[in-house]
């Protein structure tokens, strides 16, 4: 099995973040405020001053106006940096004005950084993080540094930050208006995901990943367990926001890789979801960690800002 981010792209896209994208970033820690009086926040700050993240206010922020944000998820092995520039949502944030947080996982036994997602992915020394608790503490960080538009907070994640991603709308969903997952999937066990409000789901994935597979899978290093297809991770998100129809072929067709021919990504959508949208995106022959146009992260955030909380 392939790694879930090669280690030649890995450095690359390193050496571009360092270059382009830390320079215009902010550090998030119990020094530099965002800390209150209230017992949430002392958690919060106690989080927080063991794991800074990094965090970009956009050109022009107005405090007086709500603004998006935007929680960024990297994959296994790479950072939150690495994901911005990858996913290229640092140079939009300043051009499309909405907050960005991209903090990073923990490192594993070997290093690696990475996200307590589901079952599949990517404890791999099951050590049990509570990211759930941390990234909670990372929005409720930024809500009271900024003034953050309560009907659009999303989160995108890529592979690990996919799995990651999912199991924030399950379990923060009342904070949630949508998220964006890259080769991802959700909990195998539908029984394991709760959310108590909509959350609009897209899920991003290309069916020749031969790393987290289009169909599905079973355990394989590091994937720990089994894991839906992208097909029934949408089913399930459809399930959980009642969406009446089924998911269809729009007709619509997006070019977000710079290998592929063109109208190469299939867009379906489900039909009757009430206060919420779920739809999967197809890459046909996209792989893992395709080559992304500027596209993909227009294409991406347009979704999300259609689809604000009731």
């Amino acid at each position: 099995m392939r790694p879930l981010l090669h280690l030649h792209r890995l450095h690359f896209l390193l050496a571009v973040a360092l270059l382009i994208g830390c320079s215009a970033s902010n550090v998030a820690s119990i020094e530099d405020g965002g800390a209150g009086q209230t017992a949430d926040a002392d958690a919060d700050a106690a989080l927080l001053q063991a794991r800074p993240y990094e965090y970009k206010e956009p050109a022009g922020y107005d405090p007086q106006r709500p603004t998006p944000l935007v929680l960024l998820l990297h994959g296994y092995k790479t950072s939150g940096a690495v994901q911005k520039v990858y996913f290229g949502l640092g140079t939009l944030a300043d051009s499309a004005g909405f907050l960005l947080a991209y903090p990073d996982g923990t490192a594993d036994s070997k290093g690696f950084l990475f996200w307590n997602a589901t079952d599949a992915c990517c404890d791999t020394d099951h050590r049990g993080i509570d990211d759930v608790g941390y990234l909670r503490a990372v929005l409720r960080d930024m809500k009271r540094r900024y003034n953050v538009d309560p009907r659009r907070v999303f989160v995108v994640g890529h592979s690990n930050g996919g799995f990651m991603g999912y199991r924030l709308a399950c379990e923060l969903s009342d904070e949630l208006a949508g998220v964006v997952s890259m080769a991802g999937a959700t909990w195998e066990d539908p029984g394991r995901c709760h959310p108590s409000s909509l959350v609009s789901v897209l899920q991003v994935h290309g069916d020749a990943d031969d790393t987290v597979h289009y169909a599905g899978g079973a355990p394989s290093p590091p994937l720990l367990a089994s894991y839906p297809s992208a097909r029934d991770t949408v089913a399930r998100w459809m399930q959980y926001d009642g969406c009446a129809g089924p998911l269809a072929d729009t007709g619509a067709r997006l070019n977000l890789v710079s290998n592929l021919p063109d109208g190469h990504t299939r867009v379906e959508r489900a039909a009757g979801c009430p206060g919420a949208a779920v739809e999967l995106w197809t890459i046909q022959g996209g792989v893992h960690i395709p080559p992304l146009l500027p596209t993909f992260a227009a294409s991406v955030y347009s979704f999300l800002m259609a689809h604000p909380r009731p």
